[in-house]
């Protein structure tokens, strides 16, 4: 009995796989299963997969050719969350396969391997993990094959490379790969482009690279490898876009591909590179970008680099660089960043600086620089950061800075200046740093009421009198910021009495040299006890409530058995101090089922602590990016000290040689994207969003998205729409009303008309004819008023 239902279950499997052979799964029921295996859809991009509906007509993202079969799947930036089904094996005639920007985990399926007329994969910005799967060496006809921003490890396998003959572009970067570049690229004769960066990836580059005549991009930035590499990268004749940044790269740097008439962008920065920057006998008029800091590259400038006409950044900064600054530096007029900081560098600044009128960012600080600071700088009417600091600089301050109108970042400090303080510079509304310590400037500091965004704030050690101003604005800094100015009086610092009588500024009673000397002393001994008192004070909050040093656990740190110290300091006292709740939380603290966005510099996660207490941790990608803890420290330090209603509050921070950890208060309202498209877009304009989103929040925000709740770009019916073309069409045609989101509530008709109109000038081709972020923010401002008015 047992036997003959043995057989009755065999003839019945058997009838099965017969069946299944006369009819085959249809699409409809593949792209169904796929979808069986989706754990997370927040958007409801796969809504409209049915199986009452037609693939080719109705399924989100499906795309089909003539005959009628799937050829094309873009799922983008959907968060869809799960593992990949095996089951897309099935569409023989697919394509291209595009994922990007999803929460996939697992790994590709082996099943995949059987999809040989793929072209395009794209699977980058996920979560999928483990080793690269050799069998994608099968594809003979892959073009496109992106794996970035995942989290693979282990070695790139040779087998990768065993049918690239069609290959085109490979991108491995942002993932944990380890090990060398195999030999075989070197058969990818048809390769453009080459993306390993942000790994940890060894050993010397593979001298075939440049048997690929054709390369055009070429990125290893951010690895380990070591190395020669001029005479190879030489051959690459066709580079437009070279980055060998952050990696261990010995002997001369390949300069001469600077002649290269289609490069566009050079950086060798952050190697160990030697010798002189030969002089340059013909430059790419494409080149934008040359980036060549943080190597050990000596003697003076050559002037042929102002041949490279082009340029927008020019960092040579972090060198033994020599010599003087290239007075024909002044050709250069596309100029946006310039980087010559921490060098051997001496002479004069050129007045020649003046004429490069877009500047934004001018670095000299840490030279050898004589001479005053020439008023000509005033001429840079854009720019943002002007860092002479650490010279030998004498004269006056230039009272015309204050024609830089647009600058965040003045440090001055640590030179000779003298003469007084310009009140111009209390103009500067925008700044944030505003640093003119450890010089001998002398007479009254000026009110410098309008520097309402100072983060950082400094006149110490210099020979300032009077009474310092009573503005909040500058004496929030506290004693440090005016200490070692013997003539200064007044809050921070000690009171100004002088026989029962206040001084004020411009009060003609002085104090004899005596009274001086005795208030100065008192002074001293007050300050001294004020001072060990408050440091042992805080010794003692800190050790309990503010700075703890942690021992990394495994989710934190490598899954190695090493031991690693780390730093963290907490801006709140909100949050658990001890060590103990610290290692309970961190266990989960950075939990793939915890994220809750991705950037451009790192991803964040949610984590919760006893007691109900919920931060935000963003995982910084920033190794070897920033040099050392002190920098790492100076940076996030500001953003504690950061107050505002629209911005998150910054908690902390977290440190150590392998992890970079931002803490900030969990928002748990999502983030833009969330409130304008909600979680059942459909397509915008029938779509409800947040509905708690009205005018008054987001206002002069993402303008044109805002209003319309549509994306910057949309297919819809199989039609690419540009929002900013189809925002004008409806405004120049009169019916401007029908492209306001349908979520949004509570508005004023003209309101929205006249910010579409704003976001249309922002968007206009001509840079000449967008308005400025201040002139944007006026008429915004204008908007508003007219509504309440």
């Amino acid at each position: 009995m047992k036997r003959s239902r043995n057989y009755i279950i065999y003839i019945f499997v058997l009838l099965a796989y017969q069946f299944a052979a006369v009819c085959p799964v249809t699409e409809n029921e593949i792209l169904l299963q796929f979808k069986g295996n989706i754990s997370s859809d927040p958007y409801n991009s796969l809504s409209s997969w049915a199986s009452s509906k037609s693939v080719c007509q109705d399924f989100s993202g499906v795309f089909c050719n003539s005959a009628g079969n799937v050829y094309k799947i873009l799922l983008w930036n959907t968060s869809l969350g799960g593992i990949l089904s095996p089951a897309l094996s099935g569409l023989k005639y697919l394509r291209i396969l595009s994922f990007f920007g999803n929460k996939f985990s697992g790994n590709i399926p082996t099943e995949y391997g059987d999809i040989d007329t793929l072209w395009k994969m794209n699977f980058s910005s996920n979560s999928l993990s483990g080793q690269i799967p050799d069998f994608l060496g099968k594809f003979s006809n892959i073009r496109y094959l992106d794996l970035s921003s995942n989290e693979y490890s282990g070695e790139i396998p040779s087998a990768l490379f065993r049918n690239c003959f069609n290959m085109k572009f490979i991108s491995l970067s942002r993932n944990k790969l380890s090990g060398s570049i195999p030999l075989a690229i070197g058969k990818c004769f048809n390769l453009l482009g080459v993306d390993f960066s942000f790994n940890n990836l060894s050993g010397d580059l593979p001298p075939q690279i440049c048997d690929i005549s054709g390369l055009v991009y070429f990125s290893v930035r951010n690895n380990g490898f070591a190395g020669t590499v001029e005479e190879q990268i030489l051959r690459c004749k066709s580079l437009e876009f070279l980055d060998l940044a952050s990696n261990m790269f010995t002997g001369s740097a390949p300069f001469g591909v600077l002649q290269f008439s289609n490069l566009t962008y050079f950086n060798v920065s952050f190697n160990e590179f030697i010798g002189m920057i030969p002089n340059i006998e013909s430059c790419s008029q494409r080149l934008e970008i040359l980036g060549a800091s943080s190597n050990n590259f000596f003697g003076e400038i050559p002037g042929s680099i102002m041949r490279c006409s082009g340029l927008k950044i020019l960092d040579l900064g972090y060198n033994m660089l020599n010599g003087s600054i290239p007075v024909n530096v002044s050709d250069l007029k596309r100029l946006l960043v310039f980087r010559l900081g921490n060098n051997s560098i001496s002479g004069t600044i050129p007045t020649e600086l003046g004429s490069i009128e877009l500047l934004q960012i001018l670095d000299l600080h840490n030279l050898r620089l004589v001479g005053e600071i020439p008023d000509e700088i005033s001429s840079c009417r854009f720019l943002l950061e002007l860092d002479v600091s650490g010279n030998a600089l004498q004269g006056n301050i230039p009272s015309k800075l204050y024609n830089m109108s647009y600058l965040v970042i003045l440090d001055l400090h640590w030179n000779r200046l003298n003469g007084s303080i310009p009140p111009t510079l209390g103009n500067l509304s925008k700044l944030q740093l505003f640093d003119l310590s450890e010089n001998s400037l002398s007479g009254q500091i000026p009110s410098l009421l309008n520097l309402l965004n100072l983060t950082q704030f400094n006149l110490s050690y210099n020979n300032l009198s009077g009474v310092i101003p009573s503005s909040s604005t500058i004496q929030h800094f506290g004693a440090s910021a005016f200490s070692h100015n013997a003539g200064l009086c007044g809050a921070p610092l000690t009171s100004c009495t002088h026989n029962g009588t206040i001084l004020t500024t411009g009060n003609s009673k002085l104090l004899s040299v005596s009274a001086i000397v005795a208030i100065v002393a008192a002074a001293v001994i007050l300050a001294g006890v004020g001072i060990v008192t408050i440091f042992n004070m805080r010794a003692r909050r800190w050790r309990n409530d503010e700075v703890t040093v942690v021992v990394e656990s495994t989710p934190m740190g490598s899954a190695d058995s090493n031991v690693k110290i780390g730093k963290l300091v907490l801006f709140s006292k909100s949050l658990p101090s001890k060590y103990e709740d610290w290692e309970a939380g961190t266990k989960a603290l950075l939990d793939k089922e915890s994220i809750i966005g991705r950037g451009s510099i790192g991803t964040v996660y949610k984590s919760k602590f006893e007691g109900g207490i919920l931060i935000a941790v963003k995982k910084l990608e920033t190794l070897g990016r920033i040099r050392n803890q002190d920098e790492f420290e100076q940076e996030i330090g500001r953003l504690g000290n950061l107050r505002h209603p629209n911005l998150i509050s910054y908690q902390g921070y977290y440190w150590s040689s392998s992890m970079h950890l931002v803490l900030s208060e969990f928002i748990p309202n999502g983030n833009l994207y969330d409130n304008l498209y909600g979680l059942n877009y459909p397509s915008t304009s029938r779509s409800f969003g947040n509905s708690s989103l009205n005018w008054s929040r987001s206002f002069g925000v993402v303008m044109l998205e805002l209003v319309t709740g549509k994306k910057p770009v949309e297919n819809h019916q199989n039609e690419v729409v540009i929002l900013c073309d189809y925002v004008r069409r409806l405004i120049e045609s009169g019916n401007a009303s029908d492209c306001f989101d349908k979520s949004l509530h509570g508005f004023i008709e003209n309101e929205l008309i006249q910010v579409m109109k704003l976001g249309l000038y922002c968007t206009s081709k001509m840079p000449s004819r967008r308005p400025s972020m201040s002139e944007a923010v006026q008429i915004l401002e204008s908007v508003r008023s007219q509504s309440e008015s």
